[in-house]
């Protein structure tokens, strides 16, 4: 993947460095092969030793859970680490941060077992030896990240010696594939704000809004609650408008690819959270219909999600209606990457 990337771009014309995310890479195995593949950006994942009980439990569980922890893993105690947040005050540019010691005990039995996953992957990472960069993220927990645990997460990273550039918590809202934000804009606004200041002030570094693809609507909020200091990642908005050359120029293959997202809709969409209502897609669409199937959320998001099996069963054909239609299917990528790049054109430095 890596090597076609890297090929792509200079065939494109791009004649300077690239480089490649290793994406939420959660096992001690995934540094390893990422790094022998040739990446250079580590997006350390750790949501599956994030403990969601944590954050409704009551507090005497809250207490037993932080008791539980692996504190010689930590390099600190329970006692020492109290002392260290408890009472603390962040000055933000338009208010403070006060952490009270419910909110530091729940946020450390939250995000704590996370945080010694976490750095048994960096340190794996830092034994390679290798230039990169990496990104802390918990984007893909259950529940928002508040800002008492922006801290302490942020917090602890940085005592037990991670250098990060990045951070992406899970912000209010639902940020689904392939389809605009889902939530209250002005609710998400502030969450933006409210991240971006503690960025800011913990740093700096750059908050990192995942599953990015197509929320137009976020961007001028998170451009301007960041001043620019932000990455935005996306994934698969590609390959969801690369279909449209093929709903443009076969619509029979295109009905063949419905179908089989269709089909195998339940497996495809295992790891993500989705909204989409398959039984509102027309199993036999006119051409009409065909061609409008990546402009509604429902089918849109069933293709999305289907990529594998669709490659695997159509590839071919596929990969020949797009190098016949190859200027095409240029022009729509790259109009669709501007529309993602150009909010964010008046923070470039």
């Amino acid at each position: 993947m890596l090597d076609d990337a890297t090929w792509g771009a200079f065939q494109a014309g791009w004649t300077t460095p690239v480089g490649g995310d290793a994406d939420h890479l959660e096992q001690l195995d995934d540094i390893d092969a990422t790094a022998a593949a040739g990446f250079v950006f580590y997006t350390l994942d750790p949501k599956a030793e994030v403990d969601p009980e944590a954050e409704h439990a009551e507090p005497d569980v809250i207490r037993h859970k932080v008791d539980a922890l692996d504190w010689p893993a930590l390099e600190t105690d329970r006692a020492t680490f109290t002392k260290a947040y408890v009472r603390r005050r962040i000055d933000l540019e338009h208010e403070a941060i006060e952490l009270d010691e419910e909110s530091v005990l729940r946020a450390m039995a939250k995000y704590g077992p996370g945080i010694v996953h976490a750095m048994a992957m960096y340190r794996r990472l830092m034994e390679k030896g290798i230039d990169c960069e990496v990104e802390f993220a918990v984007d893909e927990t259950d529940y928002p990240t508040k800002p008492a645990e922006h801290v302490v997460v942020v917090g602890e990273l940085k005592r037990l010696g991670m250098e990060f550039v990045s951070f992406a918590p899970r912000f209010v809202g639902r940020f689904e594939k392939g389809v605009e934000y889902i939530g209250d804009p002005a609710e998400l606004r502030r969450d933006f704000e409210i991240h971006a200041q503690l960025a800011r002030a913990l740093g700096p570094y750059k908050l990192s809004l995942h599953s990015g693809s197509d929320k137009f609507s976020t961007y001028p909020l998170i451009a301007e609650a960041t001043q620019g200091m932000v990455h935005l990642k996306t994934a698969g908005t590609s390959w969801a408008e690369a279909l449209r050359v093929i709903a443009n120029n076969d619509p029979d293959l295109m009905r063949e690819v419905l179908t089989l997202a269709l089909g195998s809709f339940e497996a495809n969409r295992k790891s993500y959270h989705l909204s989409c209502d398959p039984t509102k897609i027309p199993t036999d669409p006119s051409d009409d219909e065909v061609a409008r199937l990546m402009d509604v959320v429902d089918s849109r998001q069933v293709l999305h999600v289907g990529y594998g099996a669709i490659l695997e069963a159509f590839g071919p054909k596929m990969y020949r209606v797009w190098n016949e239609h190859e200027e095409e299917h240029y022009r729509i990528i790259a109009e669709h990457f501007e529309r993602h790049l150009k909010p964010f054109a008046p923070y470039a430095r």
